[in-house]
């Protein structure tokens, strides 16, 4: 009898530690799990695009979910509106105190800072697509001196993962221009800066009004055409139905974005995970960029078609054309800054590689402009 209870006891206590065991092993489990959640990080990021925006709702829906993906749980991506937390002049410096993990914006925006951000925002009339930008970028040399001159004005505070456009603008125009000798005489809004010394060599000129106010100054006469949007954009605010010879595909603008981390965030994330974001920002803008074009040749294709708009698609050779005389502007800038300098001998030597300049030279040029920027 006392064998038997002994046996009875044992089994009974044999249960009650499995019991126990199992339950450690489900709490450790559950523990784990909460661990691997909370060390998802998010990335608050701010742009430079509005809530409507076209290309905000589309990387909202196509890409963002994708950084969890590509970087196994790890990260997730809160992309923010411009403003959202600081002015969109200041997210360089917020993300570099911390403020802001990071910023998908327009390096132009600091081109009061240095001319540099000039150059690397927007090389005026210098690319013919956004991918060959966005290569520059990533293959010839763009990151590099964007980093530098970051580096330059909050140290090494800001981490660039990657820069480039998503969307070459059209030119809204009132009047027929098939070329750059069309261009004599003609009024044309242009913010000040690079874009309107590149008008004003081509014989245009440049008048500075605000982008509110360019449906009315082309409704009235005040400007004959205008440097605006892509052409999705222009369709949208009507302004093809009052300027009806848009330039397309663009000649002019090309307008570049950096994606940044705050630099210490950057350290703190796998080898892995750094790879990955920086092959996502380059997939999810080329991509973008393949989107916004076939939206632009959508109604581009609607418009030839009914006839009321006549759409305008410069030559090659006229483009090339236009691009020798943006040189001129380029180098006059460039001569502002060591920085820019070494931004335009960087995109020089791009471009004469790629085949997009002639007998393209850097800061050795005999011809070297001593002009300065108007």
């Amino acid at each position: 009898m006392t064998t038997i209870l002994n046996t009875t006891t044992a089994k009974k206590v044999i249960n009650m530690k499995m019991r126990t065991l199992v339950c450690s092993i489900s709490l450790a489990s559950a523990t784990l799990l909460a661990a691997t959640t909370v060390q998802a990080e998010e990335l608050r990021v701010q742009t430079s695009f509005n809530s409507g925006d076209y290309a905000y709702h589309y990387l909202q829906e196509n890409w963002v979910p994708k950084v969890k993906e590509v970087t196994g749980g790890d990260v997730t991506l809160n992309l923010m509106p411009t403003g959202s937390v600081v002015p969109y002049k200041e997210t360089m410096d917020a993300v570099a105190m911390g403020l802001l993990d990071g910023d998908l914006t327009a390096p132009s925006y600091f081109t009061g800072k240095d001319p540099v951000f000039a150059l690397m925002g927007d090389l005026i009339a210098g690319y013919d697509k956004p991918s060959q930008f966005l290569d520059f970028c990533k293959n010839g040399g763009g990151e590099h001196v964007l980093q530098k001159a970051i580096d330059a004005e909050v140290g090494n505070k800001v981490h660039v993962v990657g820069c480039g456009p998503y969307k070459r603008e059209a030119l809204v125009a009132a009047v027929p221009i098939r070329g750059v000798d069309d261009l004599e005489g003609v009024k044309i809004r242009s913010p000040e800066g690079l874009a309107a010394d590149v008008f004003k060599r081509a014989g245009a000129t440049p008048v500075n009004i605000p982008f509110s106010e360019v449906y009315t100054s082309l409704q009235q006469g005040v400007v004959d055409a205008a440097d605006a949007s892509a052409y999705v954009n222009n369709d949208a605010s009507g302004l093809n139905d009052i300027a009806k010879y848009p330039i397309y595909p663009g000649i002019h603008s090309m307008s570049s974005q950096q994606f940044t981390l705050n630099q210490s965030t950057w350290d703190s994330l796998s080898e892995n995970d750094q790879k990955a974001l920086h092959k996502w920002f380059y997939n999810a803008f080329n991509d973008l960029a393949d989107a916004v074009h076939q939206k632009d040749e959508q109604l581009v294709a609607r418009d030839k078609a009914e006839g009321d708009i006549t759409v305008i698609d410069w030559p090659q050779s006229e483009r090339d054309k236009f691009r020798e005389v943006a040189r001129d502007a380029w180098k006059a800038y460039a001569q502002k800054s060591e920085l820019a300098q070494e931004a335009l001998d960087a995109h020089v030597t791009y471009m004469k590689e790629h085949g997009l300049l002639k007998n393209a030279s850097s800061q050795t040029d005999n011809d070297k402009s001593e002009d300065t920027q108007s």
